[in-house]
């Protein structure tokens, strides 16, 4: 299990997307996370959405902050990820088509310690390129293909100083904003509740943990006490809706006899929570898809007793069609109806 008494980490993400030739979506999408939530979301459609109760109260504070990413957001980063877009073009030798250019950028910031650290990734057509590396002010390649970027972004001096100043005085700043409005919203502790799942017998049991804030969390298979490395599979943390987390863990039973189970438990942890949720793993415990036999055996009868009254229903009204059809015509025929049926629809006295 992880340790999650030695740092108090909060983060900040700027998500970012430009794209070329992709019809009826915005070229340019933005978003930004503090501490994996979603706070703000814009695009190139003039749309700007603040998505936090406390974010837009430090908005309302600080007006001057919302025209800043309003600047930002509808100007100067469209306009420089256009640039970027057309300089990657023109490395490649590509000249239109769809182009997909992402970048993540943002910093990590320790409050007990006050350590503070920047990152930035670049991503092209769906690929990891380039990361900045800020001791030196280079560009990492992460792939052989992004060479040619690498020199040409190394030639630029100046680009790496404008990351730099965002990542290691900008973006940290405005976290420590964010963080103290946010207050106890950011630093309370959701637990979650804890499932056993499995589609089929023969099926990995999963260990669900939903609901759970912060999104720092362990989730782990057991056996005898000692976490598993093998056979297992781990998902990764998922956003909820409600601004909680989920995560899960898959467990191969297929080398397990029944008469072990009682030997595995799933265990999760939560950041700044000593207490384990331990789930012990037995049959009993396991939400599954499968139907058991007795609930099959009312569904079909309940399936056939209606096929049967359907079939009923149907005889019964065929032979009434035919009496009717034989049976004399009445002697005293209804002249109301007769009279009635004389009348026009619409009439105009």
């Amino acid at each position: 299990m992880q340790d999650f008494s030695v740092q108090v980490l909060h983060s900040l993400k700027h998500f970012t997307t430009a794209s070329t030739g992709i019809p009826n979506i915005p070229e340019f999408v933005a978003t930004l996370e503090v501490d994996e939530l979603l706070m703000g979301y814009s695009d190139s459609n003039k749309r700007l959405d603040v998505k936090q109760d406390w974010a837009k109260k430090f908005f309302i504070d600080h007006p001057e902050q919302l025209e800043w990413y309003r600047q930002q957001c509808f100007h100067i980063q469209p306009n420089f990820f256009k640039s970027l877009t057309n300089s990657l073009m023109r490395v490649y030798n590509q000249s239109g088509g769809v182009h997909v250019l992402q970048r993540v950028s943002g910093c990590e910031w320790n409050d007990e310690t006050e350590e503070v650290k920047g990152f930035t990734q670049i991503g092209y057509d769906g690929e990891y390129l380039l990361e900045l590396d800020l001791n030196t002010l280079t560009w990492i390649a992460l792939r052989r293909e992004a060479d040619p970027a690498k020199q040409r972004w190394d030639a630029d001096k100046e680009l790496g100083k404008v990351f730099k100043i965002f990542l290691t005085q900008v973006f940290p700043e405005q976290l420590k904003q964010y963080v103290k409005y946010a207050g106890s919203f950011l630093l309370r502790t959701d637990l979650p509740s804890v499932s056993l799942l499995q589609k089929t017998p023969s099926s990995p049991v999963s260990c669900l943990a939903t609901g759970f804030y912060p999104h720092r969390a362990s989730l782990v298979w057991r056996k005898d006490g000692e976490e598993l490395h093998e056979e297992v599979d781990h998902g990764e943390i998922l956003p909820n809706h409600d601004g909680t987390f989920q995560m899960s863990v898959d467990l191969n039973l297929s080398s397990v006899t029944p008469e072990d189970w009682t030997r595995y438990d799933c265990v999760f942890q939560l950041y700044g929570v000593k207490e384990e949720i331990i789930t012990r793993l037995e049959k009993d415990r396991i939400r599954t898809n499968e139907v058991k036999p007795s609930n099959m055996t009312v569904l079909v009868t309940a399936a056939v007793v209606v096929l049967v009254l359907i079939l009923i229903g149907a005889a019964g009204f065929i032979v009434y069609k035919k009496k009717k059809a034989i049976s004399p015509p009445s002697s005293a025929p209804d002249n109301s109806t007769d009279e009635d049926s004389s009348k026009p629809l619409n009439q105009d006295n």
